[in-house]
């Protein structure tokens, strides 16, 4: 039986039976999320090579396999896309249609999903939900027109592949020239690594909460900050403080999964590898960031450098020059960097927790090394940053103070909910919206930013100190379907202590899945009732981001909630079938936190 088919009649009539939706979506716990490494078999150099156009093709051929790779100087297993981690870069052309056939020489189903890619939903790659999965030994024929362009990549959907080694990197060439320019390019994937197999990752998570986490606040200092205290109520403040967090079953620690024993990675490469990309002086480098990590978010900075973000998420975006961006778990930035001077920088991306970094060289030659910065204290989570935002209408920014002491990086916040953003290129949302209906410009939306006020200053000259989404605009105006929205609530919910995830305060088994019409508009409300951030994906369609831009707010696949806050999302699906919403942070999405939104 022809594979292609067979995935072809799995998604035909799109009412995919609730029973055989959950048998599939059980073996989900593993299904996203981005773990580490590149090129991780055979490293002759650690020399970047600049990307060509000659490089693009419209037929790929993939054989997925277990290779024995050496992240940390013990042996592992991996699996490798054609004997690396990542996998292969595929190069597209917008407009054409593209064949990737997919060998599985595991011994397990496995899919590969197109992350931020508009296709068919039975070629979205999710087993047991858009199709049957893959089965081993055989090969399945992936084939899509190309209706976007941008820098996206891929990764497994199935069990636990993910986090093993299962990721690979994607561009997709836009059929008219680029609204910037530049004179290089590389693409910059950040991942991790850990020698624990997945499964046995999550099994400990599930075991004992906060496995990997060895920064603990203990008892003793518990007993040291009272003592400390200057007066009753400082003590009675911090006792009060350590109960709140006990009853929640959270840890302000915690703001990662991860420990001392990940290893972090630039395309591959370890800190001590040096990766490096080569630049003569002058040049416009162009580099396309991917987080491809299953569990760790990166602030990306490249000291001595201004980055000019010119493209989120595969979408052109107005250049914003900044300091420093924070990705999230399956967020892609395009940043344009001039280095004028005939030396080393360093491409650091250190993890918002603070259990490490990834480290990268931009040089005029290769074996030179810039300096490597200091990552900065590790982050504790402040009561006060979720009393902020939900001590009135959600969505408000925290105390400052509390968002410096929990995050000397924030900024990612939202604007209250506005009117819906509506906008002019009907080809510019989802990759085109055939057949839909559109409505003409509304009014702009106000200009309240996003996020604490820290996160959206600008310096003197214009350079912001670093990203937020309110910084982040559009170059083309978008349009939603005319109507009224239909409006969806997704909390974002979560027990911590027994490393329960999940929306709505229901795991993937046990709720009622959403429900929508090709064409309908759809607001969503995405409330983090949790203290940690959720990088949330929706499949089969893109976001537009209530970010007080109006008609241009900006377009995207993955949005990260902050603890405590509430972000407000347009969108509409052009395509039918079940589609899946998830946090792309692996672990969470395998302990639950998945739903469906299945279009009609």
């Amino acid at each position: 039986m022809n594979p292609h088919n067979a995935g072809r009649r799995a998604a035909a009539g799109h009412a995919l039976p609730r029973r055989r939706f959950l048998q599939g979506t059980a073996g989900m716990a593993a299904m996203l999320a981005w773990p580490l490494g590149a090129n991780a078999v055979v490293k002759e150099s650690h020399l970047a090579l600049p990307l060509s156009s000659s490089q693009v093709d419209t037929k790929f051929e993939l054989t997925l396999a277990r290779t024995q790779v050496n992240f940390t100087g013990t042996p592992a297993s991996a699996i490798t896309l054609n004997g690396t981690v990542p996998g292969p870069l595929l190069r597209m052309h917008e407009g054409r249609e593209v064949t990737i056939a997919l060998t599985n020489r595991l011994d397990e189903v496995t899919a590969a999903h197109w992350h931020g890619l508009k296709v068919p939903n039975n070629m979205d790659g999710v087993p047991g939900v858009t199709f049957p999965g893959i089965k081993p030994g055989e090969t399945f024929q992936y084939r899509f027109d190309l209706r976007q362009s941008g820098t996206y990549w891929y990764h497994s959907h199935a069990i636990l592949q993910e986090p093993a080694g299962f990721y690979a990197p994607l561009i997709i060439d836009p059929l008219g020239r680029e609204p910037f320019g530049y004179d290089r390019e590389y693409v910059v994937m950040l991942s991790e690594w850990v020698d624990t197999p997945p499964e046995k990752v999550l099994a400990n998570l599930k075991k004992v909460e906060g496995y990997y986490n060895d920064r603990r606040q203990t008892l003793p200092d518990l007993y040291a900050e009272l003592k400390a205290a200057r007066s009753p109520q400082e003590r009675e403040a911090i006792w009060n403080e350590r109960v709140a967090w006990a009853r929640m079953r959270m840890d302000p620690t915690d703001a990662t999964d991860g420990g001392s024993q990940w290893q972090f990675l630039v395309h591959g490469q370890r800190v001590e590898d040096n990766w490096t990309a080569l630049f003569k002086p002058g040049e416009r480098i162009r580099l396309r960031l991917i987080n491809a990590s299953a569990m760790n978010f990166f602030d990306v900075s490249i000291p001595g450098l201004d980055l000019t973000v010119v493209q989120a998420d595969g979408q052109n975006v107005r250049p914003v020059k900044v300091r420093e961006l924070r990705m999230g778990n399956g967020e892609t930035y395009d940043v344009i960097v001039k280095p004028t001077e005939r030396k080393a920088y360093t491409l650091f991306a250190a993890t918002s927790g603070r259990i490490g970094f990834a480290r990268g060289t931009l040089a005029p030659e290769l074996g030179m090394e810039g300096e490597i910065p200091p990552m900065g204290p590790r982050p504790v989570r402040s009561m006060a940053e979720m009393a902020g935002a939900h001590g009135g209408a959600h969505g408000a920014a925290p105390a400052p103070q509390a968002a410096a002491a929990a995050d000397p990086h924030a900024g990612h916040g939202a604007a209250p909910a506005a009117p819906a953003p509506t906008p002019a290129d009907p080809h510019a949302m989802h990759g085109g919206m055939k057949g839909m209906p559109m409505q003409d410009g509304m009014p702009g939306m106000g200009g309240m930013p996003m996020g604490d006020a820290k996160a959206t200053d600008s310096l003197a000259d214009g350079l912001k100190d670093r990203l937020a989404y309110a910084d982040l605009e559009a170059l083309t105006p978008m349009r939603l379907p005319a109507g009224p929205a239909k409006k969806i609530d997704m909390r974002l919910t979560g027990d911590m202590n027994r490393y329960i995830w999940s929306i709505n305060d229901k795991k993937l088994s046990q709720a009622t899945f959403f429900e929508a019409r090709v064409g309908e508009r759809l607001e969503i409300r995405l409330i983090n009732e949790t203290m940690m951030e959720h990088p949330m994906h929706m499949h089969g369609a893109f976001f537009v981001v209530d970010n007080g831009k109006g008609e241009l707010a900006p377009l995207k696949h993955t949005v990260i909630v902050k603890p405590g806050e509430t972000i407000t999302v347009h969108t509409s699906f052009d395509e039918p079938g079940p589609w899946v919403f998830h946090c792309h942070l692996f672990y969470h999405a395998a302990a639950g936190m998945v739903q469906a939104i299945v279009v009609k």
